[in-house]
């Protein structure tokens, strides 16, 4: 059977091509999410040659910078097979309707609609993170950058007992959705200082400059943006070095050390489901379109800053 899928084929240009569903158990896609931040990226053709492979998504098809047909967070039903009748998660990029192995599909856990499950990759991404920043009960904590991810970092770590969570975003209309999912909200200018804990997802540098100044003595500064092939200038002048501050990396292609021994890429995955069964991230998706309009619509959705995840409908 032949399906059609999203291709990114210039910069700035997408457009709908056949594609074939490949082997396996097949799977209709009833939604999919777009990640704003990276899918920019690859529509804009940044990503660096260096990190052509390790960027590649599960299902790709196509090598950077173009053609090529990316994603990964596809909600679909299964109509044959031992999974038939039930809905699942895929690692998989907009497509109506695909195949593919019975431990690529991952079964929507019992109170999760999947108009939500597109969630699920971003979630996944929110908890690693905050596995690396190293985040504990009663910490006070400031998320730099209210997108998508930052917003769900956010989330993950006003549950840790006692924490204290400041969003900080210049966009206004960010505070609502911060403050419905029990986090304090700020604007980049009245930030509070003297975190214990400074998590960045703005993607800019303007925002990973603020995070450094907003970070106590000996603090940690996890670095969850990804900025492609720009260059990211930093102060580590000043009193970066007399306060002991310590930048971290993190990156949801592999699973912190501490917990590696334990944890699969299936089992995150499935944690990350797990914690989308609250109605109060219905606040994430900021709009929706038609799978048939997904290619003119594309280049605008990912340039909008008011983006957080908008939901294709197939």
């Amino acid at each position: 059977m032949t399906a059609q899928a999203l291709w990114c084929v210039d910069a700035g240009r997408a457009r709908m091509r056949p594609a074939t569903e490949g082997e396996g158990t097949p799977v209709r896609a009833l939604f999919s999410g777009i990640s704003r931040g990276t899918e920019r990226l690859v529509l804009s053709g940044k990503v660096p040659v260096a990190e052509h492979d390790r960027m590649r998504a599960p299902f790709q098809e196509g090598d950077f910078p173009f053609p090529v047909k990316y994603g990964y967070a596809s909600v679909g039903a299964v109509h044959d097979g031992p999974l038939a009748g039930r809905t699942v998660f895929a690692l998989f990029p907009h497509q109506d309707a695909y195949r593919l192995p019975d431990d690529a599909l991952i079964p929507l856990p019992d109170g999760l609609p999947p108009e939500r499950a597109v969630l699920a990759a971003n979630m996944e991404t929110a908890l690693n993170i905050l596995w690396d920043s190293d985040a504990g009960a009663g910490d006070r904590i400031a998320v730099v950058g209210g997108g998508l991810v930052g917003l769900l970092v956010g989330y993950l770590a006003a549950r840790l007992p006692g924490a204290e969570v400041t969003v900080v975003d210049p966009l206004p209309d960010r505070r609502a959705v911060a403050e419905g999912l029990g986090c304090a909200f700020a604007a980049p200018e009245d930030a509070p200082g003297d975190r214990d804990v400074v998590i960045h997802t703005s993607a800019t540098q303007a925002g990973l400059v603020l995070a450094l100044s907003l970070a106590g003595a000996q603090a940690t500064i996890a670095e969850a943006s990804w900025h492609g092939s720009a260059d990211v200038a930093l102060p580590l002048g000043a009193a970066f070095h007399s306060r002991r501050l310590r930048i971290v990396s993190t990156q949801v292609g592999s699973i912190p050390p501490d917990r590696a021994p334990r944890w699969t890429y299936r089992r995150r995955l499935t944690k990350a489901l797990d914690l989308l069964c609250d109605a109060r991230l219905d606040a994430l998706i900021s709009g929706q379109t038609a799978f048939a309009d997904l290619p003119d619509a594309y280049p605008g959705i990912l340039a909008d800053p008011a983006t957080l995840c908008h939901r294709i409908i197939y």
